[in-house]
């Protein structure tokens, strides 16, 4: 697996657990670590975004 990926892999883990705590608790942790919609969490959602489109050629990606 190329570094891009693990990287990539690891913002969507980031996103899902910030998801999974917004579910479950009503908690945003990126909010809390970094301020609501400060510059650093905006970067972060969409570096998350990107990785979550990433995530998408990993889907389809045929290297077993």
């Amino acid at each position: 697996m190329k570094i891009i990926d693990k990287i990539a892999l690891l913002l969507i883990i980031i996103g899902a657990i910030n998801w999974g705590l917004i579910g479950i608790f009503n908690f945003n942790l990126v909010d809390t670590i970094f301020g609501t919609m400060s510059v650093i969490s905006r970067i972060i959602y969409i570096l998350v975004g990107i990785a979550g489109l990433w995530g998408i050629k990993l889907l389809f990606d045929n290297n077993d």
